[in-house]
């Protein structure tokens, strides 16, 4: 009988408390059901001199229980959070990775924005500094305002232009909703400045970004999410996508910000028509494709990509952004178990395909 395959997960780990752990708990249970050793790992449980890792996995109970497992052969990273310790690991070779470091939101815009491939579905960004607010609103009548890295939806704020008024709505760091009404660009300017510098995540520097007519819905902001994965072949495939619709006066879709998921093609029939919804998906599926083997030419092996896909009220299909480390909710919250349970395996999968042609990638 051949020995079991090893995977190793690598996360954040404070004691026994992880991030995000509900879906590296199925990830685990999905590689064991696959016929794998799946365990959790962080950079503090790495024993090079022995060779072993100090990894976790899921009791019945909701809590972990530790013990030594033979060095992985191909690591997941879901790792989160840039520390010292996490980028060190990273950049050593330690270990036989399923994806690549990526690199933050802007660096990644600017990369789309000018390769011939992507571009068209790019909306105007900036990084933020003085002016460019101001800048932004003469050519755009809403604008965008984000941090570079950051992620749930939170400190983004929508700045539109509505006659001689400016409304700014936006929620913060904790989720609590922001808004005010302004009647010059000076004052927005301000206004903004004062965000920007209480709502810094970290390192990070903001991003303008030019606003798009997502208001399919009336007071309602909406865009698409698509996951897009490598199969258990290493080949790239759309695994599903759902429409997301924010909460009443939100300035995002954020299904954290209170927003919800529905199925893409009923709602975009609806809106659009069942011919220009068949239309919409197979740009947004295109636009999927491109953007996944664009940005692994750039930083190597990838293995999955979450797309915040904005359709604006003509139809058009942009792209808002990449996660490199996306999450599935959105099919759950849709009611589609089939493609949450597919979105979970397919990382696994994908691991067990690396595992098995290692010698052949290691020679690349």
């Amino acid at each position: 009988m051949l020995p079991k395959r090893v995977i190793g997960i690598l996360t954040w780990r404070e004691g026994e408390r992880f991030e995000e752990p509900d879906y590296l708990r199925k990830l685990v249970q999905t590689g064991q059901e696959l016929g794998a050793v799946v365990y959790l790992f962080s950079h503090q449980d790495v024993h090079v001199q022995d060779k072993k890792i100090k990894g976790f996995l899921p009791k019945p109970n909701g809590r972990w229980v530790s013990k030594w497992f033979p060095w992985p052969e191909v690591v997941i990273d879901r790792y989160r959070r840039r520390v010292r310790e996490y980028i060190r690991l990273r950049n050593s070779d330690l270990f036989f990775f399923a994806n690549s470091p990526f690199s933050k939101k802007w660096r990644v815009t600017k990369l789309l924005a000018s390769d011939e491939r992507v571009r068209r579905w790019i909306p105007e960004t900036h990084v933020y500094a003085q002016g460019m607010v101001r800048s932004m609103l003469a050519r755009h009548a809403l604008v965008y305002v984000k941090p570079g890295n950051g992620t749930g939806g939170r400190s983004i704020l929508r700045v539109e232009k509505r006659g001689k008024e400016y409304c700014l709505s936006g929620r913060d760091k904790k989720h609590a909703h922001h808004t005010a009404r302004l009647d010059t660009a000076v004052g927005v300017e301000k206004w903004v400045k004062r965000w920007v510098e209480e709502q810094q995540i970290r390192d990070g520097n903001f991003l303008v970004q030019q606003g798009l007519e997502l208001g399919l819905l009336r007071k309602h902001v909406v865009d698409v999410r698509l996951l897009i994965q490598k199969d258990e072949c290493g080949e790239w495939s759309v695994t599903g996508c759902g429409v997301r619709i924010g909460e009443n006066g939100s300035a995002t879709s954020n299904l954290h910000g209170g927003g919800r998921a529905i199925p893409f093609e009923w709602f975009l029939s609806n809106r659009f028509g069942v011919e220009q919804a068949e239309s919409i998906k197979s740009e947004c599926y295109q636009l999927a494709y491109e953007v996944a083997k664009t940005l692994e030419d750039y930083f190597g092996r990838m293995m999955e990509f979450g797309l915040d896909i904005g359709v604006d009220v003509q139809g058009r299909a942009w792209l808002i952004e990449v996660n490199p480390k996306p999450g599935r909710e959105v099919f759950r919250q849709m009611g589609d178990m089939q493609l949450y349970k597919m979105a979970i395996a397919r990382p696994v999968q994908f691991a067990l395909y690396l595992a098995k042609n290692q010698a052949r990638f290691l020679s690349l």
